[in-house]
């Protein structure tokens, strides 16, 4: 994979627009002087989740004697699921109330920003030519998009309403079913050329 597609990868997977009602609804008990800081807490958190399934999941996944061919079909698998889950939305999807103050790690760091598609995803590019060290520059610029969609996400979240993050995330959920399918098939053909 080029730069370009596994940042596009990343960015479908970590969903930055999709997140933004989720950001607004999960921050609206945190005082309005903390939000800013809460956001680039958990973002950061992500992204130290995101960078160790990337430079040891693969080593992990290894360690439990599973290959590369079972981790690019379960990330298909995966990835689908979220993908109907975006086209497909459930009233209690993803979005967690948080009381008693500021959320930590849950639910916006994990798994709405670095969520098991995403670490999936972050495990199958480490597998590829370049390594952890070829796929660590579209992580971080995908990180760098997530970061200003969701740091802006009341700004967003007024512009898009929610009809209109609710079809971008649909958009993005149908080409995550595109991605997802082919991943499950390139997945099988690495697996019976084996």
């Amino acid at each position: 994979m080029d730069l370009l597609s596994s940042v596009g990868v990343l960015l479908l997977t970590m969903d930055p627009l999709g997140n933004v009602p989720n950001f607004v609804a999960v921050l609206h008990q945190v005082p309005a002087e903390r939000r800013t800081s809460v956001v680039i807490r958990e973002l950061f958190i992500a992204l130290g989740l995101m960078l160790a399934f990337l430079f040891v999941g693969a080593r992990l996944m290894s360690l439990l004697g599973i290959r590369s061919e079972a981790i690019t079909i379960a990330g298909g698998i995966l990835l689908f699921l979220i993908a109907i889950e975006m086209i497909f939305p459930s009233q209690n999807r993803r979005t967690a109330e948080v009381t008693g103050g500021d959320p930590f790690i849950v639910p916006l760091a994990t798994p709405l920003v670095a969520g098991p598609s995403t670490l999936a995803t972050l495990i199958l590019l480490s597998n590829k030519d370049g390594g952890a060290l070829g796929a660590l520059p579209a992580l971080l610029v995908a990180w760098v998009v997530t970061f200003i969609c969701l740091v802006s996400a009341p700004r967003l979240a007024r512009i898009l309403r929610e009809r209109g993050a609710r079809a971008v995330e649909r958009l993005m959920g149908m080409l995550l079913v595109m991605l997802a399918v082919q991943m499950f098939l390139n997945g099988l053909r690495e697996y019976l050329g084996s």
